[in-house]
């Protein structure tokens, strides 16, 4: 589904990510992981286009990708939700799930995807007119995963979707991944959380200072001495 070939990322002199290739099939869950500053989140800006400062290649079911700009790459079924949430905090609930229906084709399906996402999210029926600055940081993050799901992804790329939740929401988030996956989107997960990374994903790859240092299955990952001894002080 999707294909990465030696892609290269660069912020004026700094480069942040070194011949990256990794693939994507469709259905799976795929999840990078790595220690602050490893590149995990200049990989994902750079398939959404946010980052122009890029070499290699980036193909989508077929077609290339790193020509395009960020409002094409969404239009053709990959959407990000980015670190910190970014959702619309003076506007509600409803109305942020709205703004990411607005893809014309997603627009057609606004009724149908609203009512799957609220089914996905009780608390965000709840809240759905209530000001989303004012939501508990793990309902701020369902929102910002809700508000992806209504432009119909076929890739959906999370960005660090546990940072700063309590244990209970992180497994919450967890779990409501795997059946966004089950109902048959594709995820690339980039997270620090090792354990349930790795637990989730079918496949998983290890970035260090911008490079693929190991890849393989997530729980053959999740047993590797290197892996253990690197990111889970075993």
């Amino acid at each position: 589904m999707l294909k990465i070939s030696e892609l290269s990322v660069f912020y004026r002199d700094l480069q942040a990510l070194k011949d990256i290739s990794l693939t994507v099939k469709k259905g799976e869950i795929v999840s990078v992981i790595g220690s602050n500053a490893a590149g995990k989140s200049s990989l994902l800006n750079a398939i959404s286009k946010i980052i122009r400062s890029i070499s290699g290649h980036i193909d989508f079911l077929g077609e290339r990708m790193d020509r395009l700009l960020s409002h094409q790459i969404v239009e053709k079924g990959i959407v990000q939700i980015p670190e910190g949430r970014k959702i619309f905090y003076p506007m509600t609930v409803l109305e942020n799930l709205i703004l990411g229906s607005y893809l014309k084709s997603a627009k057609r399906m606004r009724e149908k995807n609203l009512g799957e996402v609220l089914a996905l999210f009780p608390v965000l029926e709840e809240r759905k007119n209530q000001v989303a600055g004012t939501l508990s940081g793990g309902e701020q993050q369902m929102l910002a995963i809700g508000r992806g799901m209504m432009s119909n992804p076929k890739l959906l790329m999370l960005d660090e979707p546990s940072l700063g939740l309590s244990p209970l929401l992180v497994n919450q988030i967890f779990n409501v991944t795997k059946e966004i996956n089950q109902r048959g989107t594709t995820i690339l997960l980039v997270e620090q959380n090792v354990v349930q990374a790795l637990s989730l994903a079918d496949r998983a790859y290890v970035l260090e200072n911008g490079r693929i240092v190991l890849e393989g299955p997530g729980k053959n990952l999740l047993s590797d001495k290197r892996v253990q001894t690197a990111y889970l002080a075993m």
